[in-house]
């Protein structure tokens, strides 16, 4: 289950606890809500922040943000290195959500691989667009356009390792 969004609000221990993986993805300010504290106090150790919850919920979390945070249940942190400050808008998050989704959906026994290539490859596509559209008109849609080229990019990369 990937838990985005307003369906944060409505997370209770039960949900939490539930044996299938979970994967929330809140940002700054829905952290804040769900650790119960400030933004001010998730931004100043956002590594500190996802890995303790992801580990005392027993779920993933994909914190969102400059250098996305990744953490696991059992403790283990990634930094994303990609994104761009034209992904600040709107509707940007649902696309990274539907992204998680589908590869994990197609990748079951691969969760943790498949969550890390979601977000890098959302953050590379946004990336990309801006570099085109320019960070100031960027929408959330543009971000289809650029996936295709994102892919391509890791695709060649693994046939160059």
């Amino acid at each position: 289950m990937v838990v985005d969004a307003d369906a944060l609000n409505a997370l209770d221990a039960k949900t939490l606890r539930a044996p299938a993986p979970r994967i929330l993805t809140p940002h700054p300010g829905e952290m804040a809500r769900l650790v119960n504290g400030s933004i001010a106090e998730v931004q100043a150790d956002r590594i500190g922040c996802a890995r303790s919850f992801a580990q005392e919920h027993h779920v993933y979390v994909v914190l969102k943000g400059n250098r996305t945070v990744i953490a696991s249940p059992d403790g283990r942190a990634w930094i994303n290195p990609t994104g761009s400050p034209a992904m600040a808008t709107g509707g940007t998050g649902d696309v990274l959500t539907g992204m998680i989704s589908g590869l994990v959906a197609q990748f079951t026994d691969q969760l943790e691989p498949a969550l890390l290539a979601a977000v890098y490859l959302h953050g590379r596509a946004g990336e990309l667009g801006a570099e085109r559209r320019g960070e100031k008109g960027f929408i959330a849609t543009d971000l289809f356009q650029f996936l295709p080229e994102a892919m391509r990019e890791v695709a060649d990369l693994s046939h160059s390792v």
